[in-house]
């Protein structure tokens, strides 16, 4: 994973990165502190509260950390995660047993729209669409209801017994009258009187059958339609439940220190990692250009990182016994940066993206496909009102809640994604980047000026608050 100074450097490289590619900074101080009482947390929130104080706007870019084996905190880190472990494969369990009750569901109710979709044709006063509808329900009863008969269906008996007409005749007929016709001599003895015999009766079941076939099914719609609202919304649940622990597995999941030769295995090592990054809106420009509208803002940027290594040992107590006690080193670097209001997003968009491990990243590409390939699908049957009745009225009015599952599915395994705004041209490349004018100059001179200031002002006021030496010329001589 890519550092956020390596990023700016991405972004800008002519301004911060060198020759070879190296980041550098506009500014930038290192201070080293070690003791046996030394530990990270007052340090981290004494530089925190001293940006925000300061009005700046801090977010939190690199939280790394690792246990060697041998000591107590690894043992800790490892039974919080297996616990969390446990819990989360159990939900994953439940969305995965519902997502297959939903598939099967989308299934069957697309099964049951495609037919009642006949009955619909087959009621049309359209003379086309309603032979249409006719023909596609007299093959399922011959297929599924009439085939049972064996060797008295009409497919067997057209087909073996010499009744040839017994099968067209049956598709043309739509009414008893119809049979009539086709055995008068106006209707050119198109069928003899066996055949008349046997259809009567066939007709008169399979109207039966229509109607109440559609009744069943149209109920049987309804019903399942009801059941996969509900499946979606325990989905929705289930994945609300499991976020919060995925979440925290991939935040105790030991990573930055995997090489680090500081980590031993029996020994009772700890190492931390964290990167703050502060911005600052500078103000409008100064004079004679403070009526000038600006296109874009301007920040003063701050990386502020704390490199931790500590270590439990024994102490005396003042009550002569023997306690644990934490002590360990921490590596402090300072930097600053002046960036534009288009550097700044693709730098998070950067970040953002290299935010997602990698275990991650491959099951949320892979889920993501899936899921959208299902989202009409929920959206159609749970949110629109689909029923055999069609209706041409549209309603524009959306449901509280409409929030679609898959969507909330594919999020268990994002985080922090910068969302795109499709009105404005999005930046993807540093090359997109337009250019500062005569004016954008001036003023990221002054944000340079600004941010170098107060960079030194926090190196220099947290050694003086630590008891610490400093220098009054800001390191340039």
């Amino acid at each position: 994973m890519a550092t956020i100074k390596e990023v700016i450097a991405k972004v800008c490289p002519k301004a911060y990165a060198d020759d070879g590619g190296k980041p550098k900074a506009l500014s930038s101080y290192k201070l080293t502190s070690q003791s046996d009482i030394t530990q990270l947390e007052p340090i981290y929130f004494w530089i925190l509260d001293f940006l925000q104080d300061a009005g700046n706007d801090v977010t939190k870019v690199t939280d790394n950390f690792a246990a060697s084996p041998g000591s107590g905190q690894f043992q800790d880190f490892s039974q919080r995660q297996a616990t969390m472990m446990a819990k989360a494969s159990e939900y994953m369990g439940a969305i995965n047993q519902v997502t297959k009750s939903i598939l099967n569901l989308i299934y069957d109710l697309k099964e049951f729209e495609i037919r009642l979709e006949q009955y619909e044709r087959a009621k049309d006063k359209d003379k086309k669409k309603k032979e249409e509808g006719m023909l596609a329900l007299k093959q399922v009863w011959l297929d599924n209801v009439d085939l049972k008969r064996g060797r008295g269906s009409i497919h067997q008996m057209a087909n073996e017994m010499g009744f040839t007409t017994l099968r067209e005749a049956f598709l043309i007929a739509n009414e008893q009258k119809d049979i009539e016709n086709m055995a008068s001599k106006d209707g050119g003895n198109v069928i003899n009187e066996s055949v008349k015999r046997i259809l009567i009766p066939r007709l008169s079941e399979f109207l039966m059958w229509k109607d109440i076939s559609e009744k069943e099914l149209s109920k049987r719609f309804a019903i399942e339609k009801t059941y996969l609202k509900s499946q979606v919304e325990t989905l929705k649940l289930y994945t609300k439940w499991a976020r919060p622990y995925l979440k925290s597995i991939e935040e105790l999941r030991m990573k930055g220190f995997d090489k680090s030769p500081e980590l031993v295995a029996a020994f009772s090592t700890s190492m931390f990692e964290l990167t703050l990054m502060a911005k600052k809106k500078q103000k409008a420009p100064p004079a004679p250009f403070d009526d000038y509208k600006m296109k874009r803002d301007y920040y003063a940027i701050y990386v502020v990182n704390l490199e931790y290594r500590g270590h439990v040992g024994q102490k005396v107590t003042q009550k002569g016994d023997y306690g644990f006690g934490f002590g360990g080193r921490v590596d402090m670097t300072f930097d600053c940066y002046a960036l534009n209001s288009d550097e700044l997003k693709l730098v998070e968009k950067e970040l953002a993206n290299a935010d997602i491990s990698d275990g991650l990243s491959v099951l949320q590409d892979n889920t993501a496909e899936t899921m959208k390939q299902l989202e009409d699908d929920i959206k159609h049957f749970v949110y629109d009102d689909v029923m055999p009745e069609k209706k041409n009225k549209k309603e524009d009015t959306k449901k509280e809640d409409d929030t679609n599952p898959f969507t909330a599915l594919v999020s268990l395994f994002t985080f922090n994604w910068a969302k795109k705004d499709d009105k404005k041209k999005e930046i993807a490349e540093p090359k997109d980047i337009p250019k500062d004018n005569d004016i954008e100059k001036i003023v990221r001179d002054k944000t340079k000026d600004s941010a170098k200031e107060f960079l030194f002002a926090v190196y220099d006021v947290y050694k003086k608050a630590h008891g610490m030496a400093s220098s009054p010329d800001k390191f340039e001589s």
